[in-house]
């Protein structure tokens, strides 16, 4: 499931070198994966609205449910963007 992350965000962005894909098990049934790109493709990974990632996460909830498994999926923004939604 890693990979299919790593594959579809590295299309999205104009730095794919800087694509990190960090994943860790909460417990048996849930995975979870954290997205770190360069801070200035991160709005190409959430999209307008929030609408890329969320289809990126309807896709994992399907990918997730064959395998009996519970996806959560962030992605970590450089701290001046951070700043500026709260």
């Amino acid at each position: 499931m890693k990979e299919f992350i790593e594959y579809i965000v590295k299309q999205l962005v104009d730095n794919p070198e800087a694509v990190v894909i960090e994943s860790s098990t909460i417990d048996d049934h849930t995975l979870n994966f954290t997205v770190k790109v360069d801070d200035k493709d991160v709005g190409k990974v959430i999209g307008k609205h929030g609408n890329t990632i969320n289809a990126l996460r309807t896709l994992l909830i399907a990918v997730g449910a064959k395998e009996k498994k519970r996806v959560m999926l962030k992605i970590i923004e450089p701290p001046e963007r951070a700043k500026e939604t709260n």
